[in-house]
This record gives structure tokens, sequence and C-alpha cells, in this order.
């Protein structure tokens, strides 16, 4: 299955859980509800990062290709993301430690607008074989 969706989202904090939502409800729109909670985790961290960080308005695209979601967030900024150690008080700065725990890959690029930050999950095994059977359903 290939499939894309993107949204566009105000540079406020209520973006953060309204992303999460988009993320929640399309993946099980397409059929995939295994892949949710690690999907809204890191988009809501990214999102996050965005709206503190950036200014202007922030795109959220997910594709899926096969079996890996990958999740992009665009933000106006065209200051790169990088991994910070938080310490035991700080109360910030590890949203990306996150990414790099869950995620299979992720990684940041400047665009003409300010940057794009990225990140794939491989789907569980049992969300790829929901979809196989709902691909072979619908045939």
């Amino acid at each position: 299955m290939n499939a894309t969706a993107t949204w566009t989202l105000p540079p406020l904090t209520a973006s953060v859980p309204r992303a999460r939502h988009a993320v929640r409800a399309q993946l099980l729109a397409w059929g995939l509800p295994h892949g949710s909670e690690a999907a809204e985790l890191l988009v809501s961290e990214l999102v996050t990062n965005a709206v503190r960080h950036a200014h202007g308005h922030v795109r959220l695209r997910l594709s899926l290709t096969g079996d890996l979601l990958r999740c992009e967030v665009e933000d106006a900024s065209p200051d790169l993301p990088h991994l910070r150690t938080a310490g035991h008080e700080d109360e910030s700065s590890r949203g990306l430690q996150l990414v790099e725990a869950l995620a299979s890959g992720w990684g940041s690029n400047r665009t003409r607008r300010g940057k794009r930050v990225w990140f794939d999950l491989p789907l569980p095994q049992q969300a790829a074989e929901d979809t196989l059977t709902l691909e072979a359903q619908a045939c």
C-alpha cells in the first residue's frame, strides 16, 4: 500500500494534540491501528519542537510505502535540530532522544522555506499482515 496525507497546522501549542489525533485517525483510515502509538508520540515531539522554535505554520506529512511509515514535519526555521543530552533536572531536550530510540531512522534537511525533520517507523508485522488482508479483500 502506498498512501500520503498532509496537514498544515498553526504555530500553536494546540496543534500538538491536533497532530496526534490526525496521525491516529489517518492510520486507522489506512487500516493500520498497530503503529499509531509510536507514530503519535514521535509526531508530537517533532510538532512540539516546530511550534516552540520556528515561526509560521507547521506542515505534517505522513507517507506509507509498503510496511514503512515516514513522518515529516516542516517549519520555517532553517536551524537544523540536533540530539542533546538532557540532565536529570531538565524538563525538555528529550524529544529527539525518543525519536532516536523508537524510529528506524530519522534526519533533517533544509528546504527553500526552512527545514524538514523526518523519521521512519516500520509497521508492526501484524499491521502489515492486516494491510495485505485488506488489499486482498478489496480486489
